[in-house]
């Protein structure tokens, strides 16, 4: 008994957490930096419609997103399967912007017009997944994570507002409050004295057309949309 202490004590030597994958359950926290977006496909040319500005008849020429950089709070459950498989609920609360550049022009191209809209989004994302983690080399590991999950956005209904544009009737572009995602990503985890930090990337990619149908050469240039976000995350978890 002795000499497996001894033996035992020297492979733990230096090795933090010992334990940690004999525990059924764990809980933590994540701090997150996103990037969202849309994924846009827009209507043939031929279907393109026209509006009237003043007393020209303009065309869309072209349609650019662009993501603002967001950030996201969440907490962790996490719950082992098997020795290096784990299933894992981690909701949160992510808080994002996008920005839609619409570009129109008259038939004869010797006058343009660039609408800019700001769609601000605060999610209420609930995935649930698998993780598939290395075997743990010291206190390092890395591993692999994917699933899916449901979305919420809290403030969908509220109009983006354009910026530099004159036409008063295409004001808004409105997205739908639900949407189901598939997530894909990979991470590596740093066993600490106290606790499991870990870094994680990954992509969340919407399943839906978000788009809502409304009168105006902003959503009747599009035929559909969807949301991708890229997520950076520092998990701790004890």
């Amino acid at each position: 008994m002795f000499f497996q202490a001894v033996s035992q004590h020297k492979e733990e030597s230096g090795v933090n957490l010992p334990k940690f994958y004999k525990n059924r359950v764990h809980f933590g926290f994540a701090l997150a930096y996103n990037k969202t977006d849309f994924r846009i496909n827009t209507v043939k040319n031929s279907a393109m419609p026209d509006t009237i500005i003043g007393d020209i008849k303009y065309g869309m020429k072209t349609i650019y997103t662009k993501s603002d950089p967001g950030f996201a709070l969440g907490i962790i459950s996490d719950f082992r399967l098997q020795e290096y498989l784990r299933l894992r609920f981690t909701p949160n609360i992510s808080f994002a912007s996008r920005n839609l550049e619409y570009t129109l022009q008259n038939a004869n191209r010797d006058s343009t017009k660039i609408f800019k809209k700001s769609v601000e989004s605060t999610f209420i994302i609930l995935p649930l997944e698998i993780k598939l983690q290395s075997k743990r080399l010291d206190n390092f590991g890395a591993y692999v994570i994917g699933g899916g999950g449901y979305t919420l956005d809290l403030v969908s209904k509220k109009k983006g507002q354009a910026i530099g544009g004159a036409n008063e009737l295409d004001d808004a572009v409105q997205l739908k409050r639900d949407d189901f995602f598939y997530s894909g990503g990979a991470g590596v985890d740093f066993y600490l004295e106290y606790f499991k930090l870990g870094l994680e990337i990954k992509l969340l990619q919407g399943t839906k057309n978000l788009l809502q149908p409304l009168n105006n050469i902003f959503t009747k240039s599009i035929d559909k949309v969807n949301s991708r976000m890229v997520i950076f995350s520092i998990t701790f978890e004890g």
